[in-house]
């Protein structure tokens, strides 16, 4: 095994492994090659956790996508017949996607490309970053060679964003939102030719021809990350906010409240936290008319469930308080009680709207003390005590066990005191009579 391949296992959770395997064994029997490209490269070659795979095969990626997604129960998500390419969700959350390889021409900042396949360097060589255009063979004959044409692994050690030729942006304008996130979500800095062609291209005017929707794509992506709300500050220096409502800039852009709500969801929510999207939505408008609102939130493109879900959250927020501020609380279970069942969208609204003190120590301790010590009861346990899985008597033996392991007074532990040099020179004394 080489060493890529190593890496690549260790920061594969079990789904993306089922994943990765899958999609070879599809790939072999259509006698067609595969790779492993883009950001699950970056990613594991940084160390950081593989987010979502991004496949590149030689032939109709539709019809592959399709077959990886039928081999391990998951669903298609999105599909661009155009540049023919599909985006996955399975079974727990993981994702994927799946693009042929193929060389872009473009006539015009943001136009529609002229396609034509071509050869995975050619491939990552059209890529937005060098950091990007990465590729992990996963064929027979190859399997574990890494493909580098544009050194993004130097990059990734120099912590520098390049881009991988001069018409990065003008092939992509949206490609200036996604420099700019990756630049704080990951902290690197800009290559030298990098920051001239972004300035070239912003004076330009090549983001008038990126959707708004592209820049909500990239403002979305990057809640969870660190730094987002300078994110959205360079966003706004920049002049790139006014393309999802030109009231969303200056004193309108919710910054102070931007960063209480991204101070608790890195400081109390546990890390690797996904959700809390729609939290930040609701924070991101406050400031806004309702009209100037609703022009926002449709470059978010929110699904039914996703909008009515908004509308709630902060009647649920403000539940959630109530309940937690209730003179009924008195023992650890009551607060994992209430919490258990609560979304990471309604945690932070109730941390972002409440000022009291013992609201916000309970969520804290919860995610601190109480849920870790929840898991901690195992489904082996609660068959050992009789129940069987899949039954009422299970989910409920499981909570009473929980509530008796919170509740347990933790045992004190006394420790001996140390002899005296005194006593101990004594009773020394006494043993060589």
């Amino acid at each position: 095994m080489s060493d890529y391949l190593f890496m690549l296992e260790s920061h594969l959770d079990a789904q993306q492994s089922r994943a990765v395997t899958a999609m070879q064994r599809i790939a072999t029997e259509a006698g067609m090659n595969v790779w492993l490209t883009g950001g699950a490269m970056r990613d594991m070659l940084r160390g950081a956790p593989i987010r979502d795979l991004d496949f590149t095969v030689e032939r109709d990626a539709l019809k592959t996508g399709k077959a990886l997604a039928h081999a391990l129960g998951g669903a298609v998500i999105a599909e661009d017949p155009f540049k023919r390419g599909v985006e996955l969700e399975f079974p727990g959350k993981a994702t994927a996607s799946v693009w042929n390889a193929r060389s872009e021409k473009h006539s015009k900042p943001g136009g529609k490309p002229q396609l034509a396949p071509a050869a995975i360097h050619e491939d990552l060589s059209r890529r937005d970053f060098t950091i990007n255009a990465i590729a992990l063979s996963l064929n027979r004959g190859s399997r574990g060679l890494l493909i580098d044409p544009t050194n993004g692994q130097a990059d990734l050690a120099n912590r520098e964003l390049r881009t991988t030729n001069s018409y990065s942006f003008f092939d992509d304008p949206a490609r200036i939102f996604r420099l700019i996130r990756f630049r704080h979500a990951l902290g690197f800095e800009l290559a030298a030719r990098t920051q001239s062609q972004l300035e070239n291209a912003l004076l330009e005017k090549y983001q008038d021809a990126a959707s708004p929707t592209a820049l909500a794509r990239e403002i979305r992506a990057a809640w969870a990350e660190p730094n987002a709300v300078a994110m959205l500050e360079a966003f706004d220096s920049n002049g790139l906010l006014r393309l999802l409502s030109p009231a969303l800039t200056g004193a309108k852009l919710n910054t102070h409240g931007l960063a209480r709500l991204e101070k608790a969801l890195h400081g109390v929510l546990p890390a690797g936290t996904k959700a809390g999207g729609l939290a930040f939505l609701t924070v991101l408008t406050e400031k806004l008319s309702t009209t100037e609102g609703a022009a926002v939130l449709r470059a978010f493109e929110l699904s039914r469930e996703e909008s009515a879900a908004m509308k709630k959250l902060d009647a649920q927020a403000k539940k959630l308080e109530s309940a937690l501020k209730s003179s009924r609380i008195h023992r650890p279970s009551d607060v994992w009680g209430v919490l258990r069942q609560a979304d990471a969208d309604e945690v932070l609204m109730t941390l972002y709207l409440s000022n009291v003190r013992l609201v916000h120590d309970r969520i804290k301790a919860y995610y601190e003390k109480y849920m870790p010590q929840s898991q901690e009861i195992t489904e082996e346990q609660v068959i050992a005590a009789g129940a069987k899985p899949g039954t009422p008597k299970f989910e409920k033996t499981m909570r009473a066990m929980i509530v008796a392991r919170l509740n347990a007074r933790p045992r004190k532990v006394v420790v001996e005191p140390e002899p005296s040099p005194v006593a101990a020179a004594s009773a020394g004394g006494r043993g060589r009579k």
